[in-house]
């Protein structure tokens, strides 16, 4: 596993998108739309082959006909970050060295970019959603590097959870990443970011 990118989710994708943009001192750019879990998104490239996602249901689409990933379908209140994603080479064999919960792999689309993703039944993660998501990218088109680089950096992922000391264990023989840190607390993700106007914070 490897850390691919962030979500930030709002009520709307234009509340969503501010937020992130304000944070980080940067605007994003177009995204686009996704069938099956009918959400739609903005984006920010960021060093080191990472990006962020900005996500909400979109207004205009269908409903599915099963709960949406990022368990949007409950989200409420202001604008935040709510998602951590990993990729990996292998989404079955990844899923199956891993406790259940996770999900079951879902094929998607969005123009030329293919992948399957692991999404609850629920569309709620484990741990209250402070675990990761699952991604395995198809073919060689990845997000990143389509964006143009922001020059913000991603530094650190703070994952706070009453239980981080259990969802780190369980992460760790999967995951080594030096910006991943973990803490008791309440249930939330803060990340931090060197951008082109200093430090920043994203919550």
């Amino acid at each position: 596993m490897e850390l691919d990118h962030i979500a930030v989710a709002g009520t709307s994708l234009g509340a969503a998108t501010e937020h992130a943009a304000q944070a980080l001192g940067v605007q994003l750019q177009p995204g686009g739309q996704h069938d099956v879990f009918y959400t739609h998104n903005t984006l920010l490239g960021l060093a080191n082959g990472l990006y962020l996602e900005a996500i909400a249901i979109n207004p205009d689409a269908l409903v599915p006909d099963r709960p949406r990933w990022f368990d949007l379908d409950r989200f409420h209140g202001v604008p935040r970050l709510t998602n951590w994603i990993c990729r990996c080479d292998d989404l079955d064999a990844t899923l199956a060295a891993l406790p259940d919960g996770f999900g079951d792999p879902v094929s998607l689309r969005r123009g030329d970019l293919r992948w399957r993703m692991a999404v609850p039944a629920s569309g709620i993660l484990p741990y209250d959603n402070c675990a990761p998501a699952l991604i395995e990218w198809e073919g060689t088109a990845h997000p990143a590097a389509l964006l143009a680089q922001s020059e913000c950096r991603l530094t650190q992922v703070h994952v706070s959870h009453p239980d981080a000391v259990a969802l780190s264990e369980m992460l760790k023989p999967h995951l080594s990443d030096e910006r991943i840190r973990y803490s008791t607390g309440p249930a939330g993700l803060t990340a931090h970011f060197d951008t082109p106007s200093g430090p920043r914070v994203l919550t």
